[in-house]
């Protein structure tokens, strides 16, 4: 039976509610009993299907084997109901329930999520598969399915109805009607089922510590009352809701099971290691089981730690020095009036939950007593401090604690807000023009390499980073070289650009079977990736005043070869060049700023724990703006889209175009999806991901043309390709209007298919991938620019960075990546300062594949890049094996 999808159907009262197992229009029904059911088929039509009913005490016990399996056998949407009956099960277990009388007069349990509990229900709504809510809602035309989180919501209800039928239920009920499995009738209960009860505990001290129970009325919450007055009185639902919460209460809290056998539970003593455990995690728990604590008023409880950085006192440091470390200390304090030494010492001494402190009573956790008696902590580096400084928090044993700073470290801090507040005058010897934002650049570039801090300069790309760090090195001693490390297709453009903008200034390729450093003297040498990884010794040998990593991003996997040679070149200060410090992951990111100021972010590890996965995984909004304010002065990012940055910028127009699979391409598409999809299933841990990223490669392939999924030599290309034939379209239009366009894709094979058809339409072409050589590269460039060919087809890897191709007034990305980061370095070649001419870009989407359900992803990621970040490939290699089903599965238009 699990292999067929289930759907539920909701019914009054909830335990009286249906699963459905179905067979899909077109599937082999085979041991389905002969009821029928009317579903959504994937064209859009409604059918009536074999179907068996089950109630829903048969179906639970098989939907959770139908979870447990995890088997291809088990249909995802049979899977999914199995996954919502273990939280059902999870909620009844917790005691979430109430007595309820439905909008039919009749009686049920209802569940009482508390608010992690629905962020859960969501994220699993979120999750639900079409076929688990295929019953179309009757009377909408054209057809529509149920809403999700509403069904699943049902659903829940209606498990938890079916469990607490028996006598314990009438007695917590108050109402023999609750206990009965048949439906009931109480519309008489209506009243009292809305009616209900919430504790909260008093604390009365400190000599002794006392809990004293308060009932609260729900339908009032201003009438509150102490247990001990109002129970001889109240009736068999107010106590029975009471006793309840208090037993919710003393899983939460221990010491309140005390009470549970008592005839009236109105307050119980507490020992000075239950209010510990009251202060650490008691008042936590409690108010996850919606308890609130309340402490006497009189009671002083802001006495509060926070780490002190610095020195108070004395000469400005070498803060940057050898070997150089800060102070650190905890500094307590009774709101913002820190304790005397006297106190400090009182407070170590205490052996109770309180002290008295200024003639009150004060209540001290026992983390604050430790606190009090180590007061002196380990010193940080000077990069660990500045880390601090900007942030406002520092890690102490694991945990993030609120951390002040002083002296000299607290100017500093300072300094590095204002580093850009004045744009710098432009060296002599510049012979350009810089716009007021790369004045200011050069300003915070000068600045923080003078402080003997790295930094990394975001600017999109096209914003003139190359002529503000040529600018830096005329700005800086002449007489110290710059090494400048970047990609090879680059090399060209950073020697025509440091000649045009300062001429006279000594520059040499390092690159090539006859590369030298003899008789260097200032100026800048340029070098590629590749010979740098080759070459890491020499070049370590050599006094440079600057080291520039362009395009940076090419270093973004700091255990690459490529990132541990470039760490092994020093020089007195570091810059790295990059449109986009962070592609994928926040990871990229420590990857070049712990090679422009290393130790800023920590260890790799502690960074992933510290920050990526808060802010990543978590979506912790706090911490990213704690870490927003540590990278802030270290990263400078300006976009041409901000105000006054490049106002003379032309207009950019991004379109998604939709295109339909040929024939063959959707025949292939299913074929590849079946044969694939099964190896995924078949196999598990790094197979199965690399199976994943072939699944996703071969679709990816199917959707760009036939031939280039199946290798074919001599393929015949027209007629076989939906998006072939728009391409065609988009080029007659664009060169009958004298326009020029680049051509994106990530396969250098559909590339050469590209030239190929497009020669045979008499469409001259240049193409440009990563084998082709540098002298090579330069030329297609030149060449495409004074408008030699109109159709420039490029690698997006190779391409999609450092080039200038303004002639370019469209841009089409033929296949789509999966981050949009990229796809917006590559657009940059065209939309970049120097163009003239609005740029349309059009991103070429299969409808009904996985291409499509991917762009609907990027274009919810594009505005949140910097706060949401995809993983590319690698996230989708963490699917299981039902969300990749859905995932790739090939629809009808949608």
């Amino acid at each position: 039976m699990e292999r067929y999808p289930a759907v539920f159907e909701p019914a009054d009262p909830p335990r009286t509610s249906t699963i459905a197992f179905y067979a899909p229009p077109d599937a082999d029904p085979g041991d389905l009993a002969p009821d029928r059911l009317t579903v959504a088929a994937p064209d859009g039509t409604r059918r009536t299907v074999p179907a068996r009913r089950l109630p829903l005490t048969e179906a639970v016990p098989l939907l959770g084997r139908a979870r447990r399996a995890r088997t291809p056998t088990a249909h995802p949407a049979t899977a999914f109901w199995g996954a919502a009956v273990v939280l059902a099960l999870q909620l009844v277990a917790r005691g979430r329930l109430r007595p309820a009388v439905t909008d039919a007069d009749h009686d049920a349990w209802l569940l009482t999520p508390d608010p992690a509990d629905h962020t859960r229900i969501r994220d699993l709504a979120a999750a639900m598969p079409p076929h688990a809510r295929a019953i179309p809602v009757p009377g909408r035309d054209p057809l529509e399915l149920p809403a999700a989180e509403p069904l699943l919501r049902a659903f829940l209800d209606a498990v938890a109805d079916t469990m607490p039928r028996g006598a314990a239920a009438a007695t917590a009920a108050g109402a023999p009607a609750f206990a009965a499995t048949a439906p009931q009738r109480v519309p008489h209960l209506r009243g009292w089922a809305d009616q209900g009860v919430r504790l909260s505990l008093r604390i009365e001290g400190p000599e002794p510590f006392l809990v004293v129970v308060q009932v609260h009325d729900l339908a009032d919450p201003t009438l509150v009352a102490d247990a001990a007055e109002l129970w001889p009185t109240a009736g068999a639902r107010t106590r029975a809701d009471a006793t309840v919460a208090l037993r919710r209460a003393a899983r939460a809290f221990p010491p309140l099971e005390r009470l549970l056998d008592r005839p009236v539970p109105d307050r119980v003593p507490l020992s000075d290691a239950e209010v510990e455990q009251l202060l650490t995690t008691g008042t936590t728990r409690l108010a996850a089981a919606a308890v609130d604590v309340h402490w006497p008023s009189d009671l002083v409880r802001d006495l509060n730690a926070r780490v002190v950085i610095g020195h108070d006192t004395g000469d400005r440091p070498a803060f940057f020095g050898p070997d150089q470390l800060t102070a650190v200390n905890w500094r307590l304090a009774l709101g913002d009036d820190p304790l005397t030494p006297e106190e400090l010492d009182r407070l170590a001494e205490a052996t109770r939950p309180v002290v008295r402190l200024r003639d009150r009573w004060t209540l001290v956790d026992p983390e604050t007593a430790r606190r009090a008696r180590e007061r002196a902590l380990k010193p940080l580096t000077a990069v660990e401090a500045l880390g601090a400084a900007l942030t406002g928090t520092t890690e102490v044993d694991g945990t993030e604690v609120d951390a002040v700073v002083t002296g000299p470290l607290q100017d500093l801090r300072d300094r590095l807000a204002r580093l850009d507040a004045d744009p710098a005058a432009p060296p002599p010897g510049l012979h350009a023009t810089l716009r007021d934002y790369q004045l200011r650049g050069l300003r915070w570039l000068d600045r923080m390499t003078s402080l003997g801090l790295g930094a990394c300069l975001a600017d999109d790309m096209g914003l003139g980073k190359t002529v503000t760090l040529i600018a830096l090195h005329l700005h800086r001693d002449a007489e110290q070289p710059t090494l400048v490390v970047c990609p090879a297709s680059l090399l060209g453009n950073w020697q025509r650009e440091i000649e045009r903008f300062a001429p006279g200034t000594p520059v040499r390729r390092h690159h090539g079977p006859h590369r030298t450093l003899d008789d260097l003297a200032g100026g800048f040498v340029l070098t590629t990736y590749g010979t740098m990884r080759l070459d890491a010794d020499r070049l370590a040998g050599t006094d440079w005043g600057l080291l520039v990593a362009d395009e940076a991003q090419h270093v973004k996997n700091p255990a690459s070869d490529t990132a541990r040679a470039l760490r092994r070149i020093p020089a007195r200060a570091r810059v790295a060049l990059t449109g986009t410090p962070v592609e994928n992951t926040l990871t990229e990111l420590w990857a070049i700023l712990d090679w422009t100021t290393p130790g800023l972010l920590g260890t790799l590890p502690r960074f992933k724990a510290r920050w990526a996965k808060p802010i990543e995984a978590d979506r912790d909004t706090a911490t990213a703006e704690r870490f927003a304010r540590l990278v802030r002065p270290f990263l400078l990012r300006r976009r041409k889209t901000d105000p006054g940055i490049a106002p003379e910028l032309p207009a950019k127009t991004e379109t998604d175009r939709p295109v339909a699979l040929t024939r063959e391409q959707a025949v292939l598409y299913q074929a590849v999806v079946r044969e694939l999809l099964d190896e995924v299933r078949d196999s598990t841990g790094i197979a199965r991901r690399g199976r994943v990223v072939k699944l996703l490669t071969a679709l990816k392939q199917v959707c760009n043309h036939p031939a280039q999924y199946l290798k074919e030599p001599e393929p015949r290309l027209a007629g076989r390709s939906g998006k072939l034939e728009l391409l065609d379209e988009l080029l007659d239009t664009i060169l009958a209007e004298d326009g020029a366009v680049l051509v994106f894709t990530q396969y250098v094979a559909m590339a050469r298919l590209l030239r190929r058809h497009l020669a045979d339409r008499g469409v001259a072409t240049a193409l440009l991938h990563g084998g082709t050589p540098v002298p090579a590269r330069e030329e297609l460039v030149r060449r495409f620019q004074d408008g030699g060919v109109p159709v420039f087809l490029l690698s997006l890897k190779a391409a999609g960075t450092g080039l200038n191709l303004t002639r370019a007034d469209h841009v089409v990305h033929y296949d789509r990546w999966w981050n949009p980061a990229v796809e917006d370095q590559a657009t940059d070649r065209a939309h970049r300062i120097g163009q003239t001419r609005a740029v349309q870009v059009h991103r070429l989407v299969a409808e009904g594949t996985v291409e499509d359900r991917i762009a609907a992803v990027l274009r919810a990621k594009r505005d949140l890049a910097d706060a949401v970040l995809t993983r590319g490939d690698a996230a989708f290699t963490e699917l299981t094996d039902d969300e990749l089903a859905n995932l790739v599965e090939l629809r009808s238009g949608t």
